[in-house]
């Protein structure tokens, strides 16, 4: 009686071993899956399997297009002194054993690196390794690249169990990394896309311009932000940015109707930007599907021998004005109701003159709003960023406004940036 209740005492133990390392295996599968920027895939297949079994180091190899060698190296689990150790190493070029499980991608479990005949040793610096546990990853089909572990963290050399934990793991990855792979692929021909409908920003002469447009991090990808800038026969500039409601290609679509028919509604026209906003709304009211925008138009025109800025703003966040020494502040005037609300609403027009070399600064909220955070704090980041870079050239300071980002990325983000000559 007593040995079968310590047989079954057993059975139980290794029931629940495996019970708990099969929940791990699917919590480091789901951890895997949920990602899709393939930097973040690779590094995470590699920090899972070592937390599955509980391996000290661990990294993974990319091979090169002939699959002979390694294009990429990640290594996980070196301190901050052994990667300091091998500062000067070359990366692992695909020699000795990780050179054998490249020929031949079936598992291998190696008890003494240092013993085994296929080892070609370690650069100096490299900290010892005892034992070896190598997976090869397939994508469809095909050798993407290899997994690597060292070192259980208990002492013991890797078993069967291992091997075969570490092989289910590794076929999920390549399902991973092949989404990845598409989900760039996809965001590339977004991009690209998105690019297409926004216009290539004019010579301006005397004025200089910079404008830049930045997906979402979401995998919405497309969006409905946009910028533009327009010069008129009589002189004067007009910059434009604009977000429609949406994150898809709807949106997208909708952006470019909507910044062509402003175009040709402000081109040729002396009505003030109000005046201008008002006939947009009606005319989409008339002719398109409901939509909703926020825009904002600015027109910088000669004013007595020096430049003034109108402008009407539908719900949007207020531009941003730089003097060449560094002051700065927004054109903060109560804003009017989004496009595609009320076309019965009135709209205005405000006026304020710009000195001599001054920057206007326009932008969509991707640049600044962050779920839970205050809104007027990331607006003095961006006035902050803007002020500090006054002196330097307009591309420069369009660059540090627009990685300085105070919003979470997850929204896409359009900026234009104008600066009006130093002289009248």
């Amino acid at each position: 009686m007593d040995a079968a209740l310590d047989r079954l005492s057993e059975q139980l133990a290794e029931s629940a071993r495996v019970q708990r390392r099969m929940r791990s295996l699917l919590d480091a599968i789901l951890g895997i899956s949920g990602e899709l920027e393939l930097p973040v895939v690779l590094r995470r297949i590699v920090t899972a399997t070592m937390d599955l079994v509980g391996a000290r180091y661990g990294a993974l190899g990319v091979l090169d297009a002939d699959g002979t060698g390694l294009t990429e190296f990640i290594p996980v689990g070196l301190d901050a002194q052994e990667l300091e150790q091998l500062s000067g190493a070359q990366l692992p070029c695909g020699q000795g054993l990780l050179g054998l499980l490249i020929s031949d991608p079936r598992p291998l479990r190696v008890d003494d690196i240092a013993s085994d005949p296929h080892a070609a040793g370690f650069p100096p610096g490299h900290p010892p390794m005892r034992s070896l546990l190598g997976v090869a990853i397939t994508v469809r089909g095909q050798v993407y690249g290899n997994l690597y572990l060292a070192d259980r963290q208990d002492g013991k050399p890797f078993d069967s169990d291992d091997e075969a934990v570490v092989t289910a793991l590794a076929g999920a990855a390549g399902v991973a990394i092949e989404n990845a792979r598409l989900y760039g692929q996809v965001r590339a021909s977004a991009e690209q896309f998105q690019q297409l409908l926004l216009p290539t920003l004019p010579d301006l002469a005397p004025f200089t311009s910079w404008a830049t447009y930045r997906p979402a991090a979401d995998p919405a990808l497309l969006g409905g932000d946009w910028y533009d800038v327009l010069t008129f026969p009589d002189g004067s500039r007009a910059m434009i940015v604009g977000d429609v409601v949406g994150h898809d290609v709807r949106a997208a679509a909708t952006m470019a109707q909507i910044r062509n028919m402003l175009r040709a509604l402000a081109y040729d026209s002396g009505a003030p930007p109000g005046e201008l906003l008002g006939r947009l709304d009606r005319t989409l009211a008339a002719v398109a599907e409901p939509v909703m925008a926020t825009v904002c138009l600015a027109r910088i025109e000669p004013d007595a021998g020096a430049w003034s800025l109108v402008w009407s703003n539908a719900g949007h966040p207020p531009p941003l004005v730089v003097t060449p020494d560094g002051e700065a502040w927004f054109l903060d005037a109560e804003p009017d109701v989004p496009v595609g609300v009320d076309t019965g609403l009135p709209r205005h027009s405000h006026r304020r003159p710009l000195p001599p070399g001054a920057t206007v600064l326009m932008y969509t909220d991707g640049l600044v709003e962050y779920p839970g955070r205050d809104l007027d704090e990331a607006l003095r980041v961006v006035a902050d960023t803007a002020a500090a870079h006054a002196a330097l050239p307009l591309d420069r300071l369009g660059r540090a406004v627009a990685e300085s980002r105070p919003g979470d990325g997850h929204d896409d983000m359009a900026v234009i940036v104008l600066r009006v000559p130093e002289r009248d």
